[in-house]
């Protein structure tokens, strides 16, 4: 990709033709007349140093990201880290890891079984950020062990490299008077929410509150079969100003913990 928008657009492509629910709300806003602006863009990836958070956040440090601040999920064995760009109307970019060694043993077999099979030509490819799933479709069986485990690592050994979620910046929205409003359009619309954690996580004295929609799910290839499961959710942030009167950029880790169990339908 020679430009951040051409890199930028084609994550949106990959991820709203797999992900319709969102391309439909980005359509219903626009009818709306609203100018949509992309708060920040979501990845995920096992902690190994060859596909770790490093190695997702090079195509985006090429462009001048830097990386900001980090995050810890100790329940969910994650550590997370999100990135902003100079021009502030770029998207943040946040990039968690699966912490592997932490979990089973049998999750680390499986899970190093699938980062084996990348490889460093797959890495130095310009569209890794968005190669999708880069190893042999896993069972059905084996989804659903390491689901009862970590979601996180059922929803990656299934949709590999790619947006997770892109997210819609409230604050730049123009006929709604707070989320709550636009929350209840969107349900209106048909597109249940996250009710983990409560349909809006943080408050204005967070400076931050978020929604997301549940993941809609898509047809899989498994190994033995075809299944459908839960891809990718659309979410939903306001920011509020700080002290100084600029717009808080980061994240709450305990709101961004429930935003991950989007994709997990059970919880949600």
């Amino acid at each position: 990709m020679k430009t951040l928008n051409e890199l930028i657009n084609i994550l949106w492509e990959d991820y709203s033709s797999m992900n319709q629910q969102a391309k439909r709300i980005h359509e219903l806003l626009k009818a709306r007349g609203e100018n949509i602006i992309n708060d920040h863009i979501a990845f995920r990836t096992y902690n190994f140093p060859k596909i770790g958070v490093d190695v997702l956040a090079l195509p985006f440090k090429r462009f001048g990201y830097k990386a900001k601040g980090e995050y810890g999920f100790p329940d969910k064995k994650l550590y997370a880290r999100h990135y902003e760009h100079p021009d502030e109307r770029n998207p943040r970019i946040f990039i968690s890891e699966l912490k592997v060694q932490e979990c089973s043993k049998d999750l680390q077999k499986i899970v190093e079984g699938l980062a084996q099979q990348v490889t460093d030509k797959d890495v130095a490819d310009d569209r890794f950020i968005v190669s999708g799933r880069l190893w042999s479709p896993i069972s059905y069986k084996t989804y659903l062990k390491l689901k009862e485990e970590s979601e996180y690592a059922a929803w990656m050994a299934v949709f590999g490299f790619r947006a997770n979620h892109f997210t819609v910046l409230f604050n730049a929205l123009k006929t709604f008077k707070d989320l709550q409003e636009f929350n209840q359009v969107i349900k209106d619309s048909g597109y249940p929410l996250n009710s983990a954690g409560g349909e809006i996580k943080g408050t204005p004295q967070d400076l931050l509150e978020q929604s997301s929609t549940l993941a809609h799910s898509v047809e899989v290839e498994f190994s033995e079969s075809r299944e459908t499961v839960p891809a990718c959710y659309y979410e939903f942030a306001r920011r509020y100003p700080k002290a100084d009167g600029k717009l808080f950029s980061g994240f709450i880790s305990q709101s961004a913990d429930k935003i991950f169990e989007s994709t997990d339908n059970k919880k949600s």
